[in-house]
This record gives structure tokens, C-alpha cells and sequence, in this order.
């Protein structure tokens, strides 16, 4: 018996139904099934107008999961691959800069278990901050908090 296809509309609805998607990655997962006389285009706007697809929720949606581990460079770098920019990305970066360096000295908690006893390890932990995507100051005030000064 044959299977039957799948149309790109009910492709889509399942991908979000799953989690939010930008525009520019559900376009990518849908060109993959894509035949003669389809348009990708317009069913995105169509899924747009139906507030089934929007950039302000995948936004949302991608900094609430990524703010707990990471800092903002990488956060907004991951945005920017997923075609967030402008306006909403300033507005973005606003709003974590805020927090930043509370969620680095968590995430310091959650992988360090005692202050840095020598300048070879203080070295590790900051880079592993580092390769997190936190900013210095978000990094030296972990460290302050750690018990340690990071001159």
C-alpha cells in the first residue's frame, strides 16, 4: 500500500506544533519536501497571519531555554543564524544584559564546586565562561562571587 504524502502545510503544523520555529528555519526544513507549484513563501505568510508562526515567540522561546546555561554573545550569535535581527534583536540584547551576571555566577555553581585554589584554575573557569558566550564583566563578577579576585 502506498504511504501518503504529506502536504507542506501539514508538514509545517507539525513542526510547530513540536516547538516554535523561525521563518528562515522552517523554510529550510520545508524545502527539503518541496514539488513543482509549491511556495514556501506564501504559506509562511499564511502561517504568519494566522499567528501560527511568529519571530517574537521563537525569540522568546530560544532565550527562556538558553538563558539558564549560556551568556548573551552566544544567545543573540544563535539568533542571528536564525535571522533575528534589527529591532528585536537590540531589544533582545537589552533585556539580557541585565542579568547577565547573575546567570553566569549560576552557571559557574552548577559546573564548579569550590573557588579556584591557583591561577591555572581560575584560567580554566573563566574560559569555560568564556566558551559560554559571557562577557568579561559578567565573568569577573562570577569569579568575585566565587571568592576570588581575577586581576
Amino acid at each position: 500500500m502506498a504511504k501518503l504524502q504529506m502536504s507542506l502545510k501539514a508538514r509545517a503544523l507539525k513542526y510547530l506544533s513540536a516547538r516554535e520555529h523561525s521563518r528562515l528555519e522552517l523554510s529550510r526544513k520545508l524545502s527539503r519536501y518541496t514539488q513543482e507549484g509549491d511556495d514556501i513563501e506564501a504559506l509562511l505568510d499564511t502561517l504568519e497571519a494566522a499567528k501560527l508562526l511568529s519571530q517574537s515567540r521563537f525569540s522568546e522561546s530560544l532565550v527562556h531555554r538558553r538563558a539558564s546555561r549560556f551568556g548573551n554573545s552566544r544567545i543573540l550569535s544563535e539568533l542571528q543564524t536564525h535571522g533575528i535581527d534589527g529591532e528585536a534583536l537590540n531589544e533582545i540584547k537589552a533585556n539580557l544584559s541585565q542579568d547577565e551576571a547573575v546567570r553566569a555566577c549560576e552557571v559557574w555553581r552548577k559546573r564548579f564546586d569550590h573557588p579556584p585554589t591557583d591561577a591555572v584554575e581560575r584560567a580554566k573557569q573563566m574560559r569555560f565562561l568564556q566558551q559560554r558566550g559571557f562577557s568579561r564583566i559578567a565573568i569577573q563578577a562570577a569569579m568575585r562571587a566565587a571568592g576570588t579576585s581575577d586581576d
